[in-house]
């Protein structure tokens, strides 16, 4: 699946030189979708911020992330503290191979193996080893992002259980598996998406999805 992330555009610094939450950064990407985003349903209370959506070949928005809870600290020197509580849902459309929009090529299809490879990259992006020389963290991020390759397109492999969870109310089969980084799970919905979710410090078990009615609200 080759997909190009653009990044939410960065809000201007807050007094002091800190950055403002991510959850004040533009939302245009995230209406350009022509498919639903999925957040986590309303029994989580706490923060919900946008990240950034990824686009295909054509230009097309394939897919997107929504953060819940403590924004992921990227400043990995610090990996012996404790580095917050969150959850990240990743929203994918479910298309089949096709031809792009220009007729030029074919654009890949998408699947829960699609889903499940961005939540495992999307982990590896927050926590990579804080007392790794910096040096080596190419290396290991090519290294790992492979293995989390493989292990998408193997989701009825033993890395992998099963999990049911809630989407818009109703019982939802999910693949999950856990490692030293966090967890990971994906899944797809019944509308015409696949889902997504990375987190650490908070418990897979407890989630539930469910469609975000008003992206907008989540600038604030």
């Amino acid at each position: 699946m080759e997909t190009t992330s653009r990044a939410v555009e960065q809000a201007p610094a807050a007094e002091g030189g800190q950055q403002v939450p991510s959850a004040r950064r533009t939302v245009d990407g995230y209406l350009e979708a022509p498919f639903p985003w999925y957040g986590l349903d309303e029994a989580f209370t706490g923060p919900r911020w946008l990240m950034q959506v990824g686009t295909a070949a054509d230009g097309a928005v394939e897919h997107g992330s929504i953060g819940h809870g403590d924004e992921p600290s990227v400043r990995h020197e610090t990996a012996g503290e404790d580095r917050g509580r969150f959850a990240v849902v990743v929203t994918v459309a479910a298309n089949p191979s096709r031809r792009s929009a220009d007729g030029t090529g074919l654009l890949e299809a998408t699947s829960v193996s699609s889903a499940a490879w961005l939540a495992g990259v999307g982990l590896l992006s927050f926590t990579w080893p804080g007392q790794m020389d910096h040096s080596l963290r190419d290396d290991w991020l090519d290294q790992q992002t492979e293995t989390a390759w493989a292990l998408a397109d193997d989701l009825s492999g033993p890395e992998w259980s099963s999990l049911s969870l809630p989407v818009d109310g109703v019982p939802m089969p999910f693949h999950y598996r856990e490692s030293g980084f966090g967890w990971v799970l994906a899944g797809s919905t019944e509308q015409g998406v696949h889902l997504g979710a990375y987190g650490r410090g908070m418990s897979a078990y407890g989630l539930g999805f469910s469609v975000v009615k008003d992206i907008a609200a989540y600038v604030v």
